[in-house]
């Protein structure tokens, strides 16, 4: 028997979401098809998917008016259309989507990779990430402002009502504001759904304003989340007054136990250990800076995406809202030199390859240039013995250089793309990956087998 599993989302999260999906499950009756219909209504998912249920999903049908994240729904064929659409036509929906295939070249294999990594993810390590997920966009926008305002010298934004005091205004002063309340909003979000918005963010800018910095920010989200999560369960109300649990009940109660807990509790204990923090990464010495760069290329390069890369990632990006850059350039020279350097080496050493490899190795270019580690995967998983001790020997000195010369990033994604405008020493920085992607490449030489 087919199986289809299904989204079904409107603005308000009450009549039609509902209506589409019980028009989804009649159709699928009368079809023989086996359905399962996730609700996001307004007090959050209802009838959630889970790992098995989408893997075991022939397609997918997403039926929203509204934002429905799909990267759980790794290398299945989603079929996204209107709510309306499932409630006039629900019969049409599941044939279409049926009849929908798997994308299937080295591009999109990269991605079905990156998406499949993204629904695999349990528990603290799924929220962790979905909060860093919606932050990074104000990281990156932030960033590169900041960074823009330089371009007229470095004090140049002291200047009141100029250009560059604009831009640092826009970029510091609203942007990088906005990072940890967004991380900490969503990882409430992620474990709580909308009711964890507002306490996860009032927490994140109380994390702000009481020095605890990312890891405050961290610590809100996650208590916002429960937090919510557990007056849901506690607080039983007639049908008639459901309404008022997410509107009323549970954004009062939760945000003033985390707003209690930020100011009385956890703020003083994570200032001090964010201050503590800073004050020994700004202060390293240049062996300390060359082991701690080294290491975080080795983690970059281990599972290139997965969860010890993601942890190195997250860290650095953290940082930046405690201005300290260091670590963030190494982080994304270390993450672009495994797809570069087999790039690199599907040309120098074409007898390692297969012709399929040789192929994929004109677009890993691109995925490097890009920072987009993933776009290792496919070789390393094809050979992994010997490609990944070669990306990590290459990614760990890369991140070693790139701290040595104490070269500072300040948008933490882009690629090629942030270099001129975001690194305080671009040459430099390009000679760092470069170094790093010729060693990897020398590394698969020697560790490769030849392809017979």
């Amino acid at each position: 028997m087919k199986k289809i599993v299904a989204v079904t989302a409107c603005p308000t999260g009450i009549a039609h979401t509902y209506m589409a999906a019980e028009n989804l499950q009649m159709a699928a009756k009368e079809m023989g098809v086996d359905i399962k219909v996730e609700t996001q209504g307004s007090i959050g998912a209802e009838n959630a998917l889970t790992e098995e249920d989408i893997r075991e999903a022939d397609a997918v049908i997403i039926a929203a008016s509204t934002k429905v994240d799909k990267s759980r729904f790794a290398g299945k064929p989603v079929l996204e259309v209107g709510v309306e659409d499932a409630i006039k036509d629900a019969k049409g929906l599941i044939e279409k989507a049926l009849m929908m295939e798997k994308p299937t070249d080295y591009v999109e294999k990269v991605q079905e990779i990156h998406k499949e990594r993204a629904a695999q993810r349990t528990g603290a390590y799924k929220h962790l990430m979905t909060g860093v997920s919606y932050m990074i966009p104000f990281v990156v926008a932030g960033g590169i402002l900041i960074a823009l305002s330089f371009f007229w010298g470095y004090k140049a934004f002291e200047v009141e009502g100029t250009l560059p005091w604009a831009l640092m205004r826009i970029g510091g002063g609203s942007a990088f504001a906005l990072m940890v309340p967004i991380l900490s909003g969503y990882i409430a979000f992620s474990i709580a759904d909308r009711p964890g918005l507002v306490p996860g963010m009032v927490g994140g800018m109380l994390a702000v304003s009481t020095g605890a910095g990312f890891l405050g920010g961290i610590i809100s989200g996650f208590l916002a989340g429960y937090t919510v999560d557990y007056l849901k369960k506690l607080i039983k109300l007639p049908r008639t007054l459901e309404g008022l649990m997410p509107v009323l009940i549970l954004p009062v109660l939760s945000t003033l136990i985390v707003g209690l807990l930020m100011i009385y509790v956890i703020g003083s204990p994570m200032k001090a250990i964010m201050t503590s923090l800073t004050n020994w990464l700004t202060g390293m010495s240049s062996t300390n800076a060359v082991i701690f760069g080294a290491i975080l290329g080795l983690m970059m390069a281990f599972d290139m995406g997965g969860p010890v890369n993601k942890t190195a990632y997250t860290f650095t990006t953290g940082l930046l809202a405690s201005n300290v850059f260091t670590p963030m350039a190494a982080v994304m020279a270390a993450g672009m030199t495994p797809p570069l350097g087999l790039a690199l080496a599907t040309v120098l050493f074409k007898d390692r390859f297969t012709k399929d490899e040789i192929e994929a190795g004109k677009a890993a270019w691109v995925l490097g240039a890009s920072f987009i580690t993933e776009g290792a995967i496919p070789f390393a998983a094809a050979d992994p013995f010997r490609v990944i001790p070669s990306i990590m020997v290459g990614s760990a000195v890369t991140g070693a250089l790139s701290m040595l010369f104490h070269i500072e990033l300040r948008a933490p994604h882009g690629g090629i793309f942030v270099i001129p405008i975001a690194v305080s020493n671009p040459l430099l920085y390009i000679g760092v990956i470069a170094v790093g992607t010729v060693v990897t490449a020398l590394m698969v030489a020697l560790l490769k087998k030849k392809v017979e």
